[in-house]
């Protein structure tokens, strides 16, 4: 995998999103804290056509992490990309890790 280095850890915002240029690709990178979770999706919000992901509100459906699109507020899957209103829907989601206090994300083997 080709990891990229994005930011700080402490360029993040707790519990809540940034956008980043990975590649010419916008992804939408989310950091819980109390969680010690880290996700990286596509930014781009396929119902409103625009990309806004990484300012949707964060929290959980059912258990499972999720982000609030600001637009039309669908709601997607931080792990798997999925939209829990419409089955048909999926934005990719990428790969991200913390390597000594810095964010790297990786768009090999993006899960569409």
């Amino acid at each position: 995998m080709s990891w990229v280095d994005v930011c700080s850890i402490d360029d993040l915002q707790p519990n809540s999103g940034v956008c980043a240029l990975v590649n010419n690709q916008q992804v939408a990178i989310f950091y819980m804290p109390k969680e010690q979770a880290i996700y990286a999706i596509d930014n781009y919000d396929p119902f409103g056509d625009v990309h806004v992901l990484s300012r949707g509100v964060i929290g959980d459906i059912q258990g499972r992490p999720m982000v609030a699109s600001p637009l039309y507020k669908q709601h997607f899957d931080l792990e798997t990309g999925q939209c829990f209103e419409d089955d048909t829907v999926k934005v990719p989601v990428y790969g991200v890790q913390i390597n000594v206090g810095r964010v790297e994300v990786t768009l090999d083997g993006a899960a569409q």
